[in-house]
């Protein structure tokens, strides 16, 4: 079995936030032990929803927050901010808005050669351009857009200028930060279909951002459902959509969308707020939105068991 590119045992990220006057600092735990392996050609995707930690997962992979605790290795390297440097070239990130993360004062071609600049000083300016015109054709560009701004693109264009320019510098990891959910369902496709094809193409691993669960279906080798900073469920895509262990898990993907008119809708509907991330409950924290939580599931969090299809939850579902 190919050895994981990607590591991550009990990753953890606490935030301290100013209270009132007089009154102690509060800890935001955005990310709780969190543990993963993601493997060379595959896509791993991180589901839940909005505050469940899946953007500063994804920081952390990146290596633009430290961990507050826990270990991350990269390539065979456990990194530390040290080596922060020189494995950045390993991992590279796709964001959001693909407008935003784009200088809108730089050509196309200075976009796309500054990770080069920044990172290979050796390189020279001819074959700068020569590595920038390669990924212009390799995400589908024509040449013509190498002297173009950004504003003079569509959203999916755009997008596709993100990835050539996280391609840049021959990563083996992708973190995919909702890349999708900004264009229309029209271009969606044509970017996840590119997504694939350079997967394929270069072996690269994706670790995929999403609170869509009609893409990830779609799009995922394997999924972890996180809630409030936790890893509730962690299965292969086939299990978690067929089978669905945990309540949330399953209360997710009754708000999925299907093609088909005539299917029954047994939709699940919360009912009760998500916690605070700066007051978590003592025991499980979907214990007050679950309609299967007992006094036991007050006590203490429930950790993930199971081998191939892991939950965490007192009464997982059958």
């Amino acid at each position: 079995m190919t050895a994981p590119i990607v590591q991550a045992t009990a990753l953890a990220r606490y935030y301290s936030v100013k209270g009132r006057l007089l009154s102690k600092p509060a800890t935001v735990k955005a990310l709780s032990g969190v543990d993963f392996d993601l493997q060379p050609g595959k896509t791993l995707a991180i589901v839940g929803e909005s505050g469940c930690g899946k953007s500063t997962l994804a920081r952390l992979v990146t290596m633009i927050e430290e961990p507050t605790s826990g270990s991350l290795t990269i390539d065979g390297v456990d990194i530390t901010p040290s080596k922060w440097r020189d494995m950045r070239e390993t991992v590279q990130i796709v964001f959001q808005d693909p407008y935003g993360s784009l200088n809108p004062r730089q050509r196309i071609g200075q976009i796309l050669q500054e990770p080069l600049i920044i990172n290979r000083p050796e390189m020279t300016a001819d074959g700068r351009e020569a590595r920038a015109r390669e990924m212009l054709d390799l995400v589908g560009l024509r040449p013509e857009h190498y002297d173009r701004y950004p504003h003079m693109f569509s959203g999916g264009q755009r997008q596709r200028i993100a990835i050539a320019r996280a391609l840049m510098l021959n990563p083996k990891v992708l973190v995919l930060d909702e890349p999708v959910s900004a264009l229309d369902v029209s271009i969606q496709s044509q970017i996840l279909n590119l997504l694939v094809e350079l997967q394929e193409r270069l072996n690269l691993a994706y670790l995929f951002i999403s609170h869509d669960l009609s893409v990830v279906k779609h799009f995922a080798d394997d999924v972890i459902v996180m809630y409030l900073g936790r890893a509730v469920e962690k299965a292969a895509k086939e299990d978690l959509f067929t089978t669905p262990r945990h309540p949330y898990s399953k209360a997710l993907l009754s708000t999925t969308p299907r093609a088909d008119p005539e299917a029954k809708k047994d939709r699940i509907k919360l009912e009760g707020e998500l916690p605070s991330p700066m007051n978590v409950p003592k025991g499980c924290a979907f214990a007050q939105r679950c309609w299967l939580a007992t006094d036991e599931c007050q006590s203490a969090p429930p950790e993930l068991s199971g081998t191939a299809h892991q939950v965490a939850c007192l009464y997982p579902l059958s």
